[in-house]
């Protein structure tokens, strides 16, 4: 592709308005999620408690931006004042919840759907991952950590909620932490925020922000519809587990066990010899 046309697409995927489109996307993928929580009992919680199930979904849509505000010492619910995204996600959720027949769930699962949807999920992401570090470096200019962690929370807040929202629907699920088993999307979220950061405070990105910020939304894209088709959830899981092994202590356990081993038959073959 000429790299001017490239260019171009790039500046015009930084334009895009994420509203009502993305949004709608946002609040379909973020009512599947709640509903299939639930699991089998969807349906029949849905009925009894339809209160504790818009809650909930609520929660999830706007969750990063609810979180975001009360680590920045803002108004939690701010993000609820925005009335037309939220008649947005209570018509989606109705839609997920309860259309006659199962109809709006069952089109909301159709594969082709389900990856426009995520495809859209993933852009909205990445301008709330961006929207996050930038907000946050108007309040806090040089700390970096704090744009790195509002941007990855933006990015993924549902993952950070995932106790509490579950707690509004009566389930108590303790180690449902994120910080314990961060997500593909937090992982993604938090290393778009380090490019993000980078890019804003640092000459080390040559290239045009347009192309940072359309790299990190083919990025997500790409790995959000991988893990659809080709069923691969977690790309940073063997670069992980490199890491830990070699800064994080694997590497000396293992040898510590090896040699522990050895020390052990070792001890038992003299304790052969003195009976023999």
């Amino acid at each position: 592709m000429d790299p001017e046309a490239f260019l171009d697409m790039a500046n015009q995927v930084i334009k895009l308005k994420m509203f009502p489109y993305f949004d709608i996307a946002h609040s379909l993928l973020a009512a599947l999620a709640v509903r299939e929580d639930l699991g089998t009992n969807a349906q029949a919680f849905s009925r009894k408690h339809p209160l504790a199930c818009w809650l909930s979904t609520m929660l999830v849509i706007f969750s990063g931006a609810m979180v975001a505000n009360a680590l920045l010492g803002e108004p939690i619910l701010a993000p609820l004042k925005n009335t037309p995204q939220l008649l947005v996600g209570t018509a989606v959720w109705y839609m997920v919840f309860y259309t006659p027949f199962d109809i709006g769930y069952k089109i909301g699962k159709f594969l082709p759907v389900k990856l426009v949807a995520s495809a859209m999920k993933e852009i909205y992401r990445a301008k709330k991952v961006y929207d996050g570090v930038t907000h946050a470096a108007k309040l806090y200019p040089n700390a970096w950590i704090i744009m790195i962690i509002i941007g990855t929370i933006k990015g993924n807040g549902a993952g950070f909620t995932k106790l509490l929202e579950r707690l509004i629907r009566g389930a108590w699920t303790p180690t449902a932490m994120e910080f314990m088993q961060p997500s593909f999307y937090t992982k993604a979220s938090l290393l778009a925020s380090i490019i993000f950061v980078l890019d804003k405070k640092t000459d080390w990105m040559s290239a045009p922000h347009a192309l940072v910020y359309f790299g990190i939304v083919i990025f997500l894209v790409y790995f959000k519809l991988s893990s659809i088709l080709l069923g691969i959830h977690d790309p940073f899981l063997p670069f992980e587990n490199l890491f830990c092994a070699i800064f994080f202590g694997g590497i000396w356990d293992s040898l510590a066990k090896i040699l522990g081993r050895g020390q052990i038959k070792e001890g038992e073959g003299k304790d052969a010899k003195k009976s023999n």
